[in-house]
C-alpha cells in the first residue's frame, strides 16, 4: 500500500481517505464521511476491537484509546483486555485524547468535535462541535482540569480556561516568510517546564510558554510533516514522514536528525525517562534507551501499520494500529 496514501489516512485524517493535502480546502467543506450535521452516537459493536485506533492516554491506572467512528476503548489491566466505552455521542473519527487524572479527560476529532468525560472514559458529552465548517481537530492537551488546548486544520488553535465549557480561538501570526497562518497542526506535547509544543507541516514546530495563547515558530531544517512528538529526558523528539526523526536538546534552537534506518513514516511517539518508543507504518517500531539519541529499528512480521503507543513502567508498550490494539511490545 502506498506510503503517501497511508500518511493521509492515519495522521492528517482529512475528511476522507481519498482527500490529499493539495485539496484540503475543498475537502474540509464537505460533510465528514458523508454524515449529516445532526449528532449520531457511536455504535457499540462486537468488532470494536478491530477499529482503526489513533491515540492513547492514561487515566490513572486505566488506558483510554480513541479512533474511527467514535470508538473509545478502555483497558484496566495494562492492555491485556479492552472494552468499548458505554456512551460516545458522536460517530466521527477521534484523533487525540488527554486526561488530567483517573476521571477527567477530553477527546477531539472531525467536525471540530471536543468531547469530555468525568468517569474515566466510560461516558462522554459534547463540549464543542463545528460541523458546518469542519476544521478537524488533530490534537488536545490539558495541563489541569481547567486549562487545555486543541489544535487542527489550517492553524486552528482553541484554548479553554474553564475545563472546556467555553473555547476561544487564538489567531496565529504567519510563519517566517509566509503570508498566512495555514499550517495543519498535527500533534501536541508538553515538556517538564510546562511549555506546549505543536508539530506541523513543512518541518515546523510551534512552541507556547503561556498554555496556548501565544506561539513562536521553530524551524527544524526538515521540509516534510511532523505527525507526532514527545518530551524525553530533557529533549524534544519529533517524527513524521518517511522515517524522519529529529531531536533538540536546546529548546528547538538546534536539531539533529536521528538515523532510523527506515523510510516508513512515524505515526506515534512515547517516552518514560530515557526510554523512547516510536511506531509507524509497515510495522515499524523504534526503541531508544538514551532519550532518543539513538534508536534500534524493529519491523513486525505482520507489517501492521501502527498508529500510537504508550509505555508501561516495566518497559513494555501498548501499541495501537489500523486494526485496533495489538500485543504489547517488550523493551
Amino acid at each position: 500500500m502506498n506510503n503517501a496514501f497511508l500518511s493521509r489516512s492515519l495522521r492528517a485524517s482529512i475528511v476522507a481517505l481519498g482527500c490529499g493535502l493539495a485539496s484540503l480546502a475543498a475537502c474540509a467543506q464537505a460533510p465528514v464521511d458523508g454524515a449529516p450535521s445532526a449528532l449520531v452516537p457511536a455504535q457499540r459493536v462486537a468488532h470494536a476491537l478491530k477499529a482503526e485506533m489513533l491515540a492513547i492516554a492514561s487515566a490513572g491506572p486505566r488506558f483510554v484509546a480513541v479512533g474511527d467512528h467514535g470508538v473509545v476503548l478502555l483497558s484496566d489491566d495494562a492492555g491485556k483486555a479492552w472494552r468499548q466505552a458505554k456512551s460516545v455521542p458522536v460517530d466521527v473519527k477521534l484523533n487525540s485524547t488527554s486526561f488530567v487524572d483517573g476521571k477527567q479527560g477530553w477527546a477531539v476529532g472531525h467536525r471540530g468535535v471536543i468531547l469530555h468525560t468525568q468517569d474515566g472514559g466510560d461516558t462522554w458529552v459534547v463540549q464543542r462541535m463545528a460541523a458546518q465548517e469542519d476544521r478537524p481537530l488533530f490534537a488536545v492537551h490539558f495541563f489541569d482540569a481547567g486549562h487545555g488546548v486543541a489544535v487542527g486544520l489550517w492553524s486552528l488553535v482553541l484554548v479553554t480556561e474553564d475545563g472546556g465549557k467555553s473555547w476561544k480561538e487564538q489567531k496565529l501570526a504567519p510563519p517566517p516568510g509566509g503570508k498566512t497562518a495555514d499550517l495543519n497542526l498535527l500533534s501536541l506535547f508538553a515538556d517538564s517546564k510546562g511549555r506546549l509544543i505543536a508539530t506541523a507541516e513543512k518541518g515546523m514546530v510551534l512552541v507556547s510558554e503561556d498554555q496556548g495563547h501565544a506561539w513562536r515558530y521553530v524551524e527544524t531544517g526538515y521540509k516534510g510533516s511532523f505527525w507526532t512528538g514527545v518530551a524525553a529526558d530533557g529533549a524534544w523528539v519529533v517524527g513524521g514522514l518517511r522515517g524522519s526523526l529529529y531531536r533538540s536538546t536546546d529548546d528547538g534552537a538546534h536539531w539533529d536528525r536521528i538515523d532510523t534506518g527506515s523510510t516508513s513514516s512515524i505515526t506515534g511517539l512515547a517516552a518514560r525517562g530515557k526510554q523512547v518508543l516510536a511506531v509507524g507504518l509497515d510495522g515499524l517500531v523504534l526503541h531508544s534507551n538514551d532519550g532518543g539519541s539513538h534508536v534500534k529499528p524493529e519491523i513486525r512480521e505482520d507489517r501492521l501499520s501502527l498508529t500510537a503507543a504508550a509505555l508501561l513502567p516495566d518497559g513494555k508498550a501498548l501499541l495501537l494500529s489500523r486494526n485496533g490494539p495489538v500485543e504489547s511490545a517488550g523493551r
